[in-house]
């Protein structure tokens, strides 16, 4: 399909063919008739990118104290390489659109294939033929309202929302600042609410258009006789101010203050500094507050990514509800958008339609697709391939996910082993498949239903969001392909059990069972120098690790419940960690957890594994504490010896009062896993990592939740029968 993205390395706008998104639960693809170019937003986005990396450094401080922190955790190397990995690749753009509903997820009940749809959602709602957007920022559109219209749907939420900021009630005057699109589309509703309206611009030509579109009042901002003007137009001073402009001063909010009346109203809508003064605001007693973006919902992942929506009794207008409500006024006629929606472009001609948006004069610019060249291709689904036992020249990869992760740590090493071929790449959004195909070399961009039945790929690396994972694993294994997925394996016992029917049903069918977990940590280096150090233990072994694993907000998508959590997601690697160093099946799970309260999600936990061999594990994970303190600290106690791994850059092993001290660059063993993964995979061995273990870690990260809900040990029972393969040398004790 066709999609508009940006370099963000030089600012550039092109039409570019990329893999339609896939569908996923939860939401719906939207054969995309329409979208609408923001000209405040998206010009801004654009004038950024093509600024000097000094000049992008200054227009977002905020950024930049975020990679300083990360250099400080990680280094410097590794913090330029992710601003490199941000600033050197495309991205999608827009956020408003309208179209036909072409398919629909599963957990979707309120669409259907054919509805008219208008969409809202940066990332979702984008200038693409094809679009896939959760069910809570998608719409009906009403019959009296065109494609193009409908396409400004999320401007309009956003011009709806500054409004029920201000409180705005019948009969009350209303400034509205800046007389661009949100302007504009203000000023209109707050006609339509029966208010009287002063649209202030600095544009003498957008002052003179504001009237003509609804305003009752125009005025130049640099009026010397604005504030008089709008006391005689009003008689007191306006109730209340939403403030539409974009500006690098706080003059527009400024002029708010100067403009109402003895406890008035300031909404600020637009990127403007707050910095006014308080006497502008303690004179008066003015209300100064933020109106953010659509509505309620907006920025939270529950209502927007999981489909949870608010009670209305509790919450009238979320965004979806303003959505509706704007379409509704169209409908009405009671906004005319026709005089802002002059300005046609094709797709194809995304560098001309962007041109007129930074020229001036255009409100928005709406693109036009042609839906015939937006259907839906069905994924072909050629017969499963048998794997060769034979040794491979080199191994044919494919990738599902291009994420920061899979970034900075799986495609690069993959990129340099050479024995590897980098056949496909996809996405569930398409996009980013495109800019990991150009920026690491894959030969072709594909959706995830083509790549993994694509007969050239050998191995399918599954390195998504995990929620994901189970899916794109079964469906590897079931097209007769290797498979290696970062963690975790699943989610729930629901998806694990569907990998274990897939596994078996590859092994009872002649085909690949080889499935490798990215479980890093048991390959580092110094991991393989505490095994050998302890390798002739004949007693059992207390593992102690602690986790400074750091906070993350309760939104974040790695905390999400439809995500698994941290414990499935990242606790799982110290579960393998001592399972691996003790040898032994664990036989027990105990947990505790601090109480979450508003600010974690059951991420500070301590847990205690027991082992059939009698061994001990006490893992230590933890949200609540400084990030100077380095993330990782193991100790093993055996026999009268003592291992100490200070974050995979120095370890002790002390012995007969002798302390042998070890120094590297830090080396989690992300290549080391990869080496041996793509060895076992050429040469047709077992995976590294046996499959049965795989199962039992993750039945005891499942494990660590049910006993903490229970308080009371988890005795796991037997998850997989041990199949009879070949072990590694490097595996075998």
């Amino acid at each position: 399909m066709r999609a508009i993205l940006e370099d963000l390395g030089s600012g550039a706008i092109g039409t570019y063919d990329v893999p339609q998104p896939e569908l996923r639960p939860g939401g719906i693809l939207i054969r995309t008739a329409c979208s609408a170019i923001s000209a405040g937003t998206e010009r801004a986005q654009v004038e950024i990118s093509q600024r000097t990396l000094v000049g992008k450094a200054l227009a977002r401080p905020d950024l930049v104290k975020q990679v300083i922190e990360f250099a400080r955790a990680n280094g410097f190397q590794a913090a330029y390489q992710k601003v490199q990995s941000k600033l050197g690749g495309l991205t999608s753009m827009g956020y408003s659109c309208a179209g036909t509903v072409c398919a629909v997820g599963t957990g979707v009940t309120e669409f259907q294939i054919g509805d008219r749809v208008a969409c809202a959602g940066a990332g979702y709602a984008t200038h693409a033929e094809v679009n896939w957007v959760p069910s809570n920022l998608a719409v009906r559109i009403p019959d009296e309202v065109e494609f193009d219209t409908a396409s400004l749907v999320a401007i309009g939420a956003i011009a709806m929302q500054g409004l029920r900021q201000a409180q705005v009630s019948f009969g009350e005057t209303v400034v509205v600042i800046g007389a661009g699109l949100v302007g504009v589309l203000a000023i209109q509703l707050a006609r339509a609410a029966g208010c009287r309206v002063i649209a202030v611009d600095r544009d003498p030509q957008r002052v003179q258009q504001s009237n003509e579109l609804g305003a009752h009042l125009s005025l130049l901002s640099s009026d010397p006789q604005l504030q008089a003007k709008v006391l005689a137009f009003s008689g007191y001073g306006a109730d209340a101010a939403v403030v539409t402009a974009a500006s690098s001063s706080a003059e527009p909010v400024e002029l708010a203050a100067k403009s109402l009346r003895d406890r008035g109203r300031i909404v600020v809508v637009g990127t403007v500094p707050l910095g006014v003064a308080r006497d502008s605001l303690y004179q008066k007693e003015l209300t100064l507050a933020l109106s953010r973006s659509y509505g309620p919902g907006r920025y939270d992942p529950a209502y927007e990514q999981e489909g949870h929506d608010y009670p209305i009794g509790f919450v009238r207008w979320t965004e979806r509800r303003n959505m509706e409500a704007f379409l509704d006024f169209i409908a009405a006629g009671e906004v005319d958008l026709k005089p802002l929606t002059f300005h046609r472009a094709q797709v194809e001609d995304a560098a001309g339609a962007y041109q007129k948006i930074r020229s001036g004069g255009a409100y928005t610019v709406i693109l036009e697709y042609v839906a015939a060249s937006a259907l839906i291709r069905p994924t072909p689904l050629p017969a499963p391939s048998v794997r060769s036992s034979e040794k491979l020249q080199r191994v044919t990869v494919g990738c599902i996910g291009a994420g920061d992760f899979a970034a900075a740590h799986i495609i690069p090493n993959l990129k340099h082993n050479p024995r590897v071929w980098l056949e496909a790449i996809a996405t569930a959004s398409g996009v980013r498949a495109e800019r990991a195909r150009r920026d690491f070399g894959f030969a072709r961009a594909q959706t995830p239903s083509e790549l993994v039945c694509n007969p050239d790929v050998d191995c399918v690396f599954v390195i998504s969001r995990h929620s994901s994972h189970a899916a794109y694993v079964a469906a590897a294994l079931r097209n007769g392909k290797a498979v290696f997925v970062e963690k975790p394996l699943a989610i729930n016992r629901e998806q694990l059990d569907s990998v274990k029917a897939a596994y078996h049903d590859a092994l009872q069918q002649g085909r690949t069972g080889f499935v490798m977990l990215g479980f890093n940590r048991r390959f580092a280096a110094f991991t393989v120098a505490i095994d050998e150090f302890f390798a002739q233990r004949r007693e059992p072994m207390v593992v102690h690790v602690r986790v400074n694993a750091g906070y993350l907000r309760p939104d974040h998508w790695t905390q999400l419940p439809s995500e698994g959590g941290r414990v499935v997601g990242e606790f799982c690697h110290f579960i393998d960690f001592a399972r691996h160093l003790i040898g032994h099946p664990i036989r027990s799970v105990s947990a505790s957890a601090l109480p979450d309260g508003h600010r974690y999600s059951r991420d500070n936990v301590s847990v205690t594994l027991t082992f059939t061999d009698g061994s001990i594990a006490n893992l230590l994970y933890l949200a609540n504490g400084d990030p100077s303190l380095p993330k990782e600290y193991y100790e093993v106690f055996c026999e009268g010896a003592v291992a100490r791994l200070h974050d995979f850059e120095s370890l002790e092993l002390i012995r007969h009062r002798k302390i042998r001290r070890l120094k590297a660059k830090r080396d989690k063993g992300h290549r080391r896993e990869l080496e041996l993964t793509i060895a076992a995979v050429r040469n047709g061995t077992a995976s590294p990592i046996r499959f049965d273990e795989l199962v039992e870690v993750t039945e005891a990260s499942f494990a660590v939740s049910d006993a903490i809900a229970s308080s009371a040990a988890i005795v796991l029972q037997p998850g997989w029968e041990r199949v009879a393969a070949p072990e590694l040398n490097y595996h075998a004790r």
